[in-house]
């Protein structure tokens, strides 16, 4: 089989497809286990290097294994570069409210805001940790949001974790410059609020997973990410997968995937 088998396979329908506001992309795919809960959470965001080419189709395959496991996932749809105003600000804006529309959920559905765990893959990586990181912002400083939900943990699958260090080896064809318009001469204060890696340290835990030879976001990242953490007294776990590239972390059929799920489950 494909290491890439998800990104061509339709995946098993959503319980529900809902709209978070009022703008095409703004909707996320809800699963429910069985029983009445409440149950815990696993707010999942797609990746793709943030562009419109790319949907959460293929990480349904991913939602379902995991609310098989009794988890309820929310996965994300959100504006992406190529769509209008995505990028900055409007796909950090989208992820940022679909995962506050959560509260709103939960008085529809039994769902533990108390035990809710944040992941995402490649870019949707990096969108996952600063999700977690968004407290930090302050008011007046853009993408600042009131009361923002925070979860208990997050999970950066193969994660483009330091858009600075993303930029530098022009990852996904120079993708960052596109996402947040500019380079970090042109427009530092984005680097600086929409990077996880300089807004650590969170105050949130983490874990980072990723494969020793992934050639599609290197492992360094996540390596650095880690070091950087750990010099802020952040204390940050990386697991590292002997042999995986790119795909084998939101791969349900994998060998690695028991791994990812023990990170997901060590958070809640």
């Amino acid at each position: 089989m494909s290491p890439t088998w998800m990104l061509e396979t339709p995946a098993p329908p959503a319980d529900e497809r809902i709209a978070y506001g009022g703008i095409t992309h703004q909707f996320g795919d809800l699963r429910l286990p069985p029983g009445k809960g409440p149950h815990p959470v696993v707010v999942v965001v797609h990746g793709g290097f943030w562009r419109a080419r790319y949907d959460l189709e293929h990480v349904g395959h991913l939602c379902a294994d995991l609310t098989r496991r009794g988890l309820a996932t929310w996965s994300l749809e959100y504006r992406r570069v190529g769509h209008p105003d995505g990028g900055w600000k409007g796909t950090f804006e989208d992820v940022a409210l679909g995962t506050d529309f959560l509260r709103t959920l939960a008085t529809r559905h039994p769902l533990d805001l108390q035990r809710v765990v944040i992941i995402g893959h490649s870019a949707g990586g990096h969108l996952a940790l600063w999700l977690a990181a968004r407290g930090r912002l302050q008011a007046g400083q853009p993408l600042h949001t009131d009361k923002p939900l925070k979860p208990r943990g997050a999970v950066s699958l193969a994660g483009v974790v330091d858009l600075e260090r993303a930029f530098a080896l022009r990852l996904g064809d120079g993708i960052v410059e596109s996402l947040l318009g500019g380079t970090p001469t042109q427009v530092p204060e984005r680097y600086r609020l929409g990077s996880p890696s300089a807004l650590l340290p969170l105050g949130v835990k983490q874990v980072l997973v990723h494969g020793t030879e992934d050639d599609t976001v290197p492992v360094s990242l996540s390596e650095g990410y880690q070091q950087r953490a750990a010099s802020l007294k952040e204390t940050v776990r990386l697991v590292r997968l002997p042999g995986a590239g790119h795909f084998e972390v939101i791969n349900p059929k994998a060998r690695e995937w028991p791994q990812v799920v023990e990170a997901i489950q060590s958070l809640l």
